[in-house]
């Protein structure tokens, strides 16, 4: 099984740099995550993109590709927090070079558009942390601010899902990857498409039309990325229309059309996405999934 070198846990005392990959921020927004992370005892700074604007991005594609090389290089810095998705993360992507990291790894966090970010951690054997975007943190409960801690500080995590498909009961282990199913979709072809096969997948999106979510996971499936999952785990779909013509299918459906034939599990209602419960979990990781009569347990 392939090995992911993991991130140094975040320490009292460590460095988390905020800056822009994608859309733009005002530092105003970041104040509240800024207080929440000094109140845990981390150094904070922001990037010089935060407050920039090109348009819809937080900088140009320049601008923001030299923020986050220089926060990658700088040995103070312990962790880069991508502050907002949106889109803009893979005009730059292909110009990163993680080999400035000279073999080790450094603590990426954030969704969404983060994904681009997290298949080039991926191929490169690194594990990064999917988790909330700073400027969200208004909206995140006790716990879900708490799995964040948990994540970024490699502490055991356990999220327990009704097994209402009624799964056979089995015990699994395998690395996690993946994100966005919109981002991974665009990113067939390219570098920083994840491996999959042996892996769980995760997918979540944000909205999207029926018929889009079912030609994005026909492409997965036509291209042989489904084929040979350890298992899929499907987080939030959510704000998904219809066409004024009712599709006729819901995300649950359209998914479990796709993988039918297939012999893993495919477990719904993971706690994490575009949704206020975003629970924090590292890709890249393994995960231990099982599956018991009444119920899903899945540790990290």
């Amino acid at each position: 099984m392939k090995a992911y070198q993991p991130f140094p846990s975040l320490r009292e005392g460590d460095h988390i740099r905020i800056l822009c990959t994608a859309r733009s921020v005002e530092a105003v927004d970041l104040q509240p995550a800024k207080e929440w992370l000094s109140s845990l005892g981390f150094q904070v700074s922001l990037g010089k993109t935060i407050g920039k604007k090109d348009h819809q991005y937080g900088g140009t594609n320049e601008e923001r590709l030299i923020d986050f090389m220089e926060a990658l290089k700088d040995e103070n810095v312990n962790a880069i927090w991508i502050a907002r998705g949106g889109y803009g993360t893979v005009k730059m992507v292909d110009q990163i070079d993680l080999s400035i990291l000279k073999g080790k790894n450094k603590l990426l966090i954030g969704y969404s558009d983060v994904t681009h970010l997290h298949g080039l951690w991926q191929r490169n054997d690194l594990q990064s942390m999917h988790a909330f975007m700073p400027r969200e943190i208004g909206e995140k409960s006790k716990a879900v601010r708490e799995s964040f801690q948990y994540a970024a500080t490699q502490s055991p995590q356990n999220f327990t899902i009704p097994n209402t498909q009624h799964l056979k009961p089995v015990t699994l282990k395998a690395p996690l990857v993946g994100g966005n199913l919109s981002v991974l979709v665009s990113m067939l072809g390219s570098a920083t498409f994840p491996e999959l096969d042996g892996h769980f997948l995760f997918i979540e999106d944000l909205d999207e039309l029926l018929y889009h979510v079912d030609r994005m996971v026909t492409v997965l499936k036509r291209a042989g990325k489904l084929a040979r999952l350890k298992g899929l785990i499907v987080g939030g779909f959510t704000d998904i229309k219809d066409h004024d013509t009712p599709f006729g299918k819901t995300v649950e459906e359209i998914i479990q059309e796709h993988t039918a034939g297939y012999s893993y599990p495919v477990i719904y209602g993971f706690p994490a996405g575009h949704v206020v419960d975003n629970y924090s979990f590292a890709l890249g990781k393994d995960i231990t999934v099982s599956i018991k009569k009444e119920y899903i347990t899945i540790s990290q």
